[in-house]
């Protein structure tokens, strides 16, 4: 009679823990799910981003920047100063 009782305590234990046991597996595979259709979301703000910034470094856009805002302009000949470097004196 007790190997009874025991024997069916001991199922109804096991039989709980698996119930638990796939609670917790569904529980994490839905956070997994989640988890990818974030980075999915995030990889997608990643290109938008990237292509965002090729659009702003394009070499006309920086042009219009540096003479409007900046108020530079194209070297010229006319304009360069060289620069040149006198030898040392030797004592």
């Amino acid at each position: 009679m007790r190997l009874n009782l025991l024997l069916t305590c001991g199922v109804l234990a096991s039989a709980m823990y698996l119930v638990h046991v796939q609670y917790e597996s569904r529980r994490l595979y839905v956070e997994l799910e989640k988890a990818a259709a974030q980075a999915r979301k995030l990889e997608v703000a990643q290109e938008s981003l990237e292509a965002e910034k090729r659009g702003q470094a394009t070499p006309l856009r920086v042009e219009k920047i540096a003479k409007d805002t900046l108020q530079m302009r194209t070297a010229t000949p006319a304009i360069t100063q060289y620069v040149t470097l006198k030898e040392a004196q030797k004592p």
